[in-house]
């Protein structure tokens, strides 16, 4: 995997005639107070950063980082729970409790392969990061009270508890998609630097 130097931090510039998600956005990457939480996440996530265990977490030998691979298997289980309560109206209970279990499983070395992802990072993505990290956390821990609930046959409350983590979750995914798409987030292989193509991610000078 490409070992280039961390980016300096950087703050970015907010433009008025942008569209306001996008304004949203900068505002959190300019946002100090997301600080602490990466300091939290920092001392979490310390161990990661030793090798070999490293590498593995971010996908050396497969050619860019695993973890939106694993974002998508966790997500794919709770779509599919949701759409079975919303259309099935209970008659694939067992199903759908098992699918939020599932998705609840997969999102732990989806986290770990996160974590390792952000170590990384510099400021501003490693402001949006924190709240990436900290918004699935609590989908997760959302999810998990959602199982135990359809586990004790409160099946309507666990449904509930379901789609409301699927809403914190789309926060998330949001935030997951603003750093892999518009900041260029993630590991990837040397060669795809000098390749002719890229990308690459350059922060400007005095920055």
């Amino acid at each position: 995997m490409t070992t280039r130097a961390p980016l300096p931090d950087a703050t970015p510039t907010t433009v008025g005639t942008a569209p306001p998600l996008v304004r949203t956005l900068q505002r959190l990457e300019a946002w100090d107070g997301a600080d602490s939480l990466s300091d939290l996440l920092d001392a979490l996530s310390r161990p990661l950063g030793r090798e070999p265990l490293r590498g593995l977490l971010l996908g050396r030998g497969s050619g860019h980082a695993v973890h939106p691979v694993l974002t998508d298997v966790a997500i794919g289980f709770w779509t599919s729970s949701a759409s079975l309560d919303l259309l099935r109206r209970g008659r694939s209970a067992d199903a759908s409790r098992a699918l939020v279990g599932w998705g609840v499983l997969s999102a732990l070395p989806t986290a770990v392969t996160g974590l390792a992802e952000w170590r990384g990072t510099s400021n501003p993505e490693r402001r949006v990061g924190a709240v990436h990290a900290a918004s699935n956390a609590a989908a997760t821990a959302m999810y998990a009270v959602s199982w135990g609930l359809r586990r004790s046959g409160r099946h309507k409350a666990g449904v509930a508890a379901g789609l409301a983590a699927t809403s914190v979750a789309s926060v998330g995914a949001y935030l997951g998609g603003h750093l892999a798409t518009a900041r260029k987030v993630g590991s990837r292989d040397a060669a795809y630097e000098v390749d002719g193509v890229g990308p690459q991610l350059r922060r400007p000078a005095g920055s």
